[in-house]
């Protein structure tokens, strides 16, 4: 039986990042005849078109080191992705390259034999590449199996000019959040845009009460079956989840509204907050798309203390996507050599061109970047732990439970120790 990689990531201070430049393939990949990779990303040019951009360049790039290798493109949106990839895998039709997430969604495709270990592109050319701790969400019994590129934190954005018309400080307590939350309540204005009817948005509340109240490894614990879902502080989170609930914390409808629905209402400053990782950044600094004097207005804070505990140095998040190779790969060898390439390039590009926080290091003094960003990195340098998103740590099963229990926490159709119960069944299965 497979055994899941602990998820909780702790990270030693970041003293000296790395400025990572792209490499040529190999000779190998060079001297092939005619070979062609095929790459599927979730990236199209409408939805995300800064990184479809980058991911052309970097193709572009590799095709001109390797003139006798032709990397094939297809591309569909998130959701399409993750429906395509499953039913490519049961056919044995996966791309030669495509993107993963960590821990628990990548389990399966290991089980199954559908993806090639890496661990030679990490001790070779990416030999301490990575950002400290990242890799090691892609390993499952001591190999690694995708490669990440992007990496996330999750904090609570909020509009300034919102917060001053209303005379309002950024919180460090939940008790000052809870003041926050009714002063904005009580002048008509609502306090947090939420879209649960993608409830890993909602999971992203609960964990971090999780966190302030049991401390980082807490979550992570249940899951992995060190511990229970009946932790006196796993219950506490969702006592506090329904808490805010019946503050009229949350926009009308929350549990209807899709994230994208949400975050609409954020910016177009229909809602004073709102609880979303970093992947949001370019939206509050580099998207020449939204208004400059929106982006002015957005600033950001650590999800407060509890009831006096809690490390605010400590984050839910983690990797994004990240590239596998297809372990019946006809091209395998090329395939490592273009992962490992597009990796390298990424880096810096995916700062600099998309406002994206890579999963490998880079300098940021070395680049001209927005302020935000910038803390943003030093938050990352100075984090004490970050934990993985639950339904990312869980098997698909189970994060499905997860993800259906915080829509009814939010609901209050469950009590916070049925919650915990329903957990429980999922994971002693």
């Amino acid at each position: 039986m497979i055994k899941k990689k602990a998820v909780t990531m702790v990270f030693a201070v970041i003293s000296s990042l790395l400025l990572i430049s792209g490499c040529s393939g190999s000779d190998d990949a060079s001297s092939s005849s005619g070979k062609t990779i095929e790459f599927m990303h979730l990236w199209p040019e409408g939805s995300s078109k800064q990184h479809n951009e980058i991911v052309k360049e970097i193709v572009a790039d590799f095709e001109a080191d390797n003139p006798d290798v032709k990397v094939k493109l297809e591309v569909m949106s998130n959701e399409q992705y993750k429906d395509k990839i499953k039913v490519l895998s049961t056919s044995n039709e996966l791309p030669d390259v495509g993107m993963t997430w960590a821990a628990g969604y990548l389990e399966p495709y290991v089980d199954g034999k559908k993806f090639a270990p890496l661990d030679d592109l990490l001790e070779g050319d990416l030999k301490d590449s990575f950002v400290s701790g990242i890799p090691e969400a892609y390993a499952i019994d001591g190999s690694t199996y995708g490669l990440p590129l992007e990496l996330n934190i999750a904090s609570v954005f909020y509009n300034k000019k919102i917060f001053e018309e209303n005379g309002l400080e950024v919180p460090k307590t939940y008790e000052e959040f809870q003041s926050v939350v009714k002063t904005l309540a009580k002048n008509d204005v609502a306090p947090i845009a939420l879209g649960n009817k993608d409830s890993w948005t909602g999971s992203l509340w609960y964990m971090y009460f999780a966190d302030r109240i049991g401390g980082g490894d807490v979550l992570t614990n249940a899951i992995n079956r060190s511990g229970s879902f009946t932790d006196p502080a796993l219950v506490s989170a969702a006592e506090e989840v329904q808490s805010m609930v019946d503050m009229d914390a949350f926009v009308k409808g929350f549990n209807g509204l899709s994230d994208e629905e949400a975050k609409s209402m954020f910016m177009n400053e229909q809602a004073a907050m709102y609880l979303i990782a970093t992947w949001d950044l370019p939206n509050y600094t580099t998207n020449e798309d939204v208004p400059q004097e929106f982006r002015d207005s957005v600033g950001y804070f650590p999800f407060p203390t509890v009831d006096g505990s809690g490390d605010m140095s400590s984050y839910v998040g983690g990797p994004g996507v990240g590239l596998f190779v297809a372990e019946d790969s006809d091209v395998k060898e090329e395939a490592k050599e273009f992962v490992s390439f597009f990796v390298k390039e990424w880096g810096e590009k995916s700062v600099t061109e998309a406002g994206v926080i890579p999963a490998t290091k880079v300098d940021a003094a070395s680049l001209d970047l927005p302020d935000m960003y910038v803390n943003v990195l030093d938050d990352l340098n100075n984090a004490s732990n970050i934990t993985l998103f639950a339904d990312v740590q869980m098997s698909a099963d189970v994060a499905q439970v997860h993800l259906d229990m915080i829509q009814s926490l939010f609901g209050k159709e469950v009590s916070p120790e049925e919650f915990a119960e329903k957990h429980e069944e999922a994971l002693s299965k």
